[in-house]
Order: structure tokens, then C-alpha cells, then sequence
């Protein structure tokens, strides 16, 4: 990729910090904060004036409150130049962020929560790789290694089970998805946002989830955060959402709903390909992959097998269950592991999977009788031996597959004979 090129990606280019227009517009979303709103905005402010050398703005976006918070707002934006105020009919925190956002003309867009739970001093860290071009997004994480955290063990448990969920059901790569200290690009926002569909406190998680998977930079910082124990999230509610965001997430990862390979696209974030002589490209995923489906084939054999033992016995049963598991195995890993696509090679390439499945078939086999020939064994024990032979079987299967059935000296042959 050429330099312009590169240039042109969003989130690339260093931020100009002379231009008139402000560089960071750091939003506090309220409801009802009639109390906690002005000293947070003099504090914020005042930390502002004495750190940053660039145009800044602080926006309150007023979710419908129905107390007194759009009056302060509004004397305090008369009292300070930086300060402005955004007023919404309809509540929600991600309502607000996403309208804010989208109507700034600031280059970085920050937001924290009006109790200031986090240090300020974190907001140097967290805004500096947005304005270098370094990353496009950066958040503060209660989690990450060297933040200094205050808070009870029933919010500490929710938080911490709250990512491990991300994690599992989402495959989320940052550590703390909701602590309420963030910040990302413009021109980066601008192609995110319309993809966001949640309102609610869900939309931080949403909108990091599918900057990560559109291939964008993530920055995490540590901060130091006070818990507010007078804090109105009602955490049961809130909970809930959260859970059924994650379903509506990973329904739309599945249907396509969600156009990832056209944000990378629009983004310039395809992955970086690696094609140094003799070095294996892509090798920790394909371990990762590679493991993931040996896993699922795995237990598809012992179902199988289990089902077939008592019909035909285990032997017979051992072939079929392996037969069939290995065909699918085979088209799995072609697909997923090595990234084979279309219908050339792959009848080549499922008669080699099988002649990987017979050296397979004679570990398995061999284990089996070599069990049988020397005990009298229970079904737990000929289990555990047939598992123990079967991931023997899977690292010889992975060697097999990668050096030589996939092997991408063998491809790029293959295709030149086309």
C-alpha cells in the first residue's frame, strides 16, 4: 500500500491542532444530575484549561431530564465559551453519545460520566494515540494491569463476570467494556456509528465490538476510579440489556447483519499478511482454529462412536465414528483453518484428509486393541484411551495438514497449472 494511500485511511492521519474548530469535544451525558453537574463541569473545565494547549469543547447532552439539569446546563454554557449543551427529548446514554457524536465537528470525541469516578489524569494517556494516528478508539479500563480501583465486591464480581461473558460469547480482546471513560476518532466514528444500534448503556459494548472486528486499533488505559455510591444505574435492569445485546450481537455476527468485511473495507483494516520465506503465516490462528474444530470433531466422534459401539461393536464403530468426523474435518479446516475457498483441489484434498484419517484410524485402532489385547477394559477406561489417542492423532493431523494437504507452497503451484 502506497503512502497516500495509507494517508487516506480514516484514523490514520496525524489531528491538526492549530486548525479553529475544536480538537476534542469531551461529552457528559446527564439525567436528573441537577446536583453532581456543575461541579463536575468546573472541575472537568478547569483540568482542561490547565492541560490542553489545543481547541477544546465540553458538551452536556441532556437525556430528558425533568429536574432542573438543563437550567445549569445551559448558565454554565453561558459562563464558559467551551461549554455548549445538546438537549434530547428521549433518555438513554447511547442515544446521546451516538447524536453528539455525529454532530460534532471536533476530531476526537471523548465522553466520561458526570461522577468523574475516573482521575483526569488519564485523559492525556487516553486522548494522545487518537490525536497521533497511533489508534483509533481508546478506553479506560479498571482492569487492565496498573489500574488502582475503590469500589464494592458486589460491583467488582458484575464488572469482572460482565467481561468474562464478553469474552466467551462475544471473543472481546479489551478488558473493560463499560467503565464510562472513552474516546475514538471522528472520522473513524463516522463509519461505526450508523452500525450501532443500542441506545442504552449497551452501546459502549456494541461500539467496541465491532471496532474490533472491523479491524480497528483499540488503546486501553489504566486508570484510578472511585466507585460513586450514590450512583441511580439500576444494576439489575442495566444487566439485562446488557444480555440482550449480546444475544441481538452475536445473532447479527451470525446472520451477516452486521457488514464487517465492508467496514474493513472502508477502513483500510484488512489483516496484514505475513510472507516472509519459511516463516508460517497466520500460524497462531490456525492453531487457534485448528483446535477449536478438533475439539467439536472430537466430541462428534465419541457421540458417534457411543452410538455405534453397542450395534456394531468398537472397532466398526471406531471406523465409522473417525470416517465421518474426518470427512467433515477436512472441509472445516480447508475453509476456516487454512482459508480455501471454492470447489478446486477439494476432491484432492479430502483424498489426502483421508489418508490422514487412516494414520489416524491406526493410532486410534492400534491404541484399541493394544488396550483389549491386554485388559478387560470398562467403557470409561477404553474412552480415556481412545481420547488420549485421538489428540495423538490431532497434532499429527495438524503437521499433516499444514505441511503438506494445505501446505501454500503447494497452492500457489496448483494454481499456476490453472
Amino acid at each position: 500500500m502506497t503512502a497516500t494511500a495509507s494517508a487516506a485511511r480514516p484514523g490514520t492521519v496525524p489531528v491538526d491542532l492549530a486548525g479553529p474548530q475544536p480538537v476534542l469535544d469531551v461529552v457528559i451525558p446527564v439525567y436528573n444530575e441537577e446536583t453532581d453537574l456543575e461541579p463536575c463541569i468546573r472541575r472537568l473545565h478547569a483540568h482542561l484549561a490547565d492541560h490542553v494547549s489545543y481547541p477544546y469543547r465540553i458538551t452536556i447532552a441532556d437525556n430528558a431530564s425533568t429536574d432542573s439539569t438543563l437550567r445549569v446546563a445551559e448558565r454554565l454554557a453561558r459562563e464558559f465559551p467551551e461549554v455548549a449543551v445538546h438537549h434530547l427529548d428521549e433518555k438513554g446514554r447511547g442515544r446521546a453519545l451516538n447524536a453528539v457524536w455525529r454532530a460534532s465537528d471536533a476530531a476526537v470525541l471523548a465522553y466520561m460520566d458526570v461522577d468523574l469516578s475516573t482521575d483526569l489524569a488519564a485523559l492525556g494517556p487516553l486522548v494522545a494515540p487518537l490525536l497521533s494516528g497511533h489508534s483509533d478508539l481508546a478506553i479506560g479500563s479498571r482492569l487492565a494491569r496498573g489500574a488502582r480501583v475503590v469500589r464494592g465486591p458486589k460491583r467488582e464480581f458484575i464488572s469482572r463476570a460482565y467481561n468474562l461473558i464478553l469474552k466467551s460469547t462475544l471473543a472481546a480482546k479489551f478488558s473493560d467494556a463499560q467503565c464510562g471513560f472513552k474516546a475514538i476518532r471522528a472520522d473513524v466514528a463516522r463509519e461505526l456509528l450508523p452500525h450501532v444500534e443500542d441506545t442504552g448503556w449497551f452501546f459502549d459494548t456494541e461500539l467496541l465490538v465491532l471496532a474490533q472486528r472491523a479491524g480497528l486499533r483499540i488503546h486501553e488505559v489504566p486508570v484510578d476510579w472511585v466507585d460513586d455510591p450514590d450512583s441511580s444505574v439500576n444494576i439489575v435492569k442495566t444487566a439485562t440489556a446488557d444480555l440482550k445485546g449480546i444475544a441481538r450481537v452475536t445473532k447479527a455476527t451470525f446472520t451477516g447483519e452486521i457488514p464487517i468485511s465492508r467496514l474493513r473495507e472502508q477502513l483500510g483494516r484488512q489483516p496484514i499478511g505475513v510472507e516472509t520465506p519459511g516463516v508460517p503465516p497466520r500460524l497462531v490462528t490456525q492453531l487457534v482454529r485448528f483446535a477449536a474444530i478438533g475439539v467439536s470433531s472430537t466430541l462428534a466422534y465419541l457421540v458417534l462412536f457411543l452410538l455405534l459401539r453397542t450395534v456394531v461393536g468398537a472397532q466398526p464403530a471406531n471406523f465409522a465414528a473417525l470416517l465421518v468426523t474426518a470427512v467433515g474435518n477436512t472441509a472445516l479446516n480447508r475453509r476456516l483453518t487454512f482459508g480455501i475457498r471454492g470447489r478446486s483441489g477439494a476432491g484432492r484434498h479430502q483424498f489426502e484428509g483421508l489418508i490422514v484419517f487412516g494414520l489416524g484410524l491406526a493410532l486410534t485402532s492400534g491404541a484399541l486393541a493394544l488396550l483389549n489385547g491386554s485388559t478387560t477394559p470398562g467403557l470409561v477406561l477404553e474412552i480415556t484411551v481412545l481420547v488420549l489417542a485421538n489428540l495423538a492423532a490431532t497434532v499429527l493431523r495438524f503437521l499433516l495438514l499444514r505441511g503438506w494437504v494445505f501446505n501454500p507452497r503447494r497452492q500457489a503451484a496448483t494454481q499456476k497449472e490453472y
